[in-house]
């Protein structure tokens, strides 16, 4: 029997001094209740599917709640998971208001011959299934894209095509902060997600 493990990543781009508290306790309570399923004889791909769904119930991430806006002001998530076991695989994209798109993702892996679904196929399947659904944004992204959009529009930002140079000048309206899940299992099964609000 395999010693249980499951590693938890919140995001590696730009933190906010007032989201980086908030961030570290997030990514602990998401490790802890993957590592909870695995201490419970759960899966691999249950340990990373909750850790995962932590992260996406917390706004702090750019994953589920708390997802970025795209520059015209959308929301467009996406969520992966993989099963070391089966070496099965799902994904989900350009989901517009699935509360846990990583849960969509799985369905894919386990319900469905296909690999990854997007738009309006990724949808529907969710509505099969009966999946929660909710706004992700929140006010703390709608003030960065309103941000973002006031410098456009006063032309305080060469938006293209210096998209490097804008990146440097802002980092703060470009988070990168896709949060994942690797985990171990009792019986030696690695599995791992990902996702993302943009």
């Amino acid at each position: 029997m395999t010693k249980p493990v499951i590693v938890v990543h919140g995001g590696a781009g730009t933190w906010h001094p007032e989201r980086q508290n908030p961030g570290i306790e997030g990514v602990k309570e998401a490790a802890l209740k993957g590592f909870n399923i695995l201490m419970e004889n759960g899966s691999a791909v249950d340990a990373v599917e909750v850790a995962v769904m932590s992260m996406e119930d917390n706004e702090v991430f750019n994953a589920g709640k708390g997802s970025t806006f795209t520059l015209d002001k959308r929301i467009e998530m996406e969520a992966s998971i993989m099963d070391g076991k089966t070496l099965k695989a799902g994904a989900a994209g350009l989901l517009t208001d699935i509360k846990n798109p990583v849960h969509l993702a799985r369905i894919v892996m386990e319900k469905t011959d296909f690999v990854f679904l997007i738009g309006e196929g990724a949808e529907k399947l969710a509505e099969i299934y009966n999946l929660e659904r909710q706004n992700p944004a929140t006010e703390l992204r709608l003030k960065y894209w309103k941000n973002l959009r006031e410098k456009l529009l006063k032309g305080e930002v060469n938006y293209l095509p210096r998209l490097h140079e804008l990146v440097e000048q802002h980092p703060e309206l470009f988070v990168y902060e896709t949060v994942g899940a690797v985990a171990l299992d009792k019986e030696g099964n690695v599995a791992a997600a990902t996702s993302t609000g943009g």
